[in-house]
């Protein structure tokens, strides 16, 4: 396998660039591969970008809700963006090959986005908690202002840890340059770093436990409200709507952290190809299916969109 590297007086070798190894092990498949990717590509910018249309422009769905779910929307394209069109790349040129700063660049913003979409879940979560179980101050609570305020939090938390985080993996001395990986993430990184690597792994696992678990914790604690609340309700109708309201969150809070907490919390030595599976699942599947989720058992959402057709196709 070719690389590129340095040498440096000391007889170190420095590595500069990086061979993401991917589905090499699939050549025959090369072609049915980038023809199954490009197609959930697509499928992700355009059913995510009609639910950003939709949250605009429909006046029925002016509210915090919908507001929140533009913003998830957005957050999925980007955040698939990140992996996918180098994936593709990668899988069309047969040219595998990724620099040191590319590979950085793309780390950082992929746990950056990753920190991001927790909140954002956790931010959606605190919205169906105060409509559910504070009904009456909820225009009070959820203003503009506010909702706007905890969408920039979301988006901002993450950014100065994540860089650091991104530093100190990338200047890690790596003993090898074949990354057995789809994309530059931090577990197979570590694999290839000379000497122990312990006191990084405990950093990646405590960034992990604030940015990632405690967002989750959050949640559940939302959800273990709601559903108390829910439970109070006199009519069997009143608990089936308001069931409904949290169902598509749920599920989608599901296969993002259910995934996740998987990758990120299994031994290395048990992880071999299921960890591919598993980031392409939380980072390619959720944003793929999160349009058909939130829509499918939202009226409000299919009247929008029929609307929003029948204009375009006019």
């Amino acid at each position: 396998m070719e690389y590129t590297e340095k040498v440096t007086e000391e007889n170190l070798t420095v590595i500069v660039e990086f061979i993401l190894l991917g589905f090499s092990d699939l050549p025959h498949l090369q072609g049915f591969l980038f023809g199954i990717f490009l197609i959930i590509y697509m499928t992700i910018l355009i059913g995510n970008g009609l639910i950003i249309v939709i949250t605009k422009v429909a006046p029925t769905l002016q509210t915090p809700m919908y507001f929140f779910l533009g913003n998830f929307s957005f957050l999925e394209i980007c955040y698939t963006s990140v992996t996918l069109p180098r994936m593709l790349t990668h899988l069309w040129t047969q040219n595998r090959a990724i620099s040191l700063i590319a590979c950085a660049i793309q780390l950082s913003l992929f746990l950056i986005l990753g920190v991001t979409e927790s909140f954002l879940l956790a931010v959606m979560a605190y919205d169906r908690y105060v409509a559910i179980c504070k009904p009456l101050y909820y225009p009070l609570i959820m203003n503009h202002k506010v909702c706007v305020q905890l969408v920039i939090v979301s988006w901002m938390t993450g950014i100065p840890i994540q860089l650091i985080q991104t530093y100190k993996v990338i200047s890690l001395p790596f003993c090898f340059n074949e990354l057995n990986h789809v994309f530059c993430d931090v577990p197979p990184l570590l694999k290839l770093a000379c000497g122990n690597t312990s006191v990084q792994e405990f950093s990646v696992y405590a960034v992990a436990v604030l940015f990632g678990l405690v967002p989750f914790l959050i949640i559940v604690r939302f959800y273990f409200k709601i559903i108390t609340t829910i439970l109070k309700l006199p009519l069997v109708t009143g608990r089936q709507k308001a069931f409904s309201t949290c169902s598509s969150h749920l599920i989608v809070v599901s296969l993002f952290y259910g995934s996740g907490i998987i990758t990120y919390f299994t031994p290395k030595s048990s992880q071999s190809g299921i960890e591919k599976v598993l980031s392409l699942f939380y980072t390619i599947v959720t944003p793929m299916f999160n349009p058909m989720i939130y829509s499918l058992k939202n009226k409000d959402v299919i009247a929008a969109l029929k609307k929003l057709l029948i204009k375009i196709l006019a």
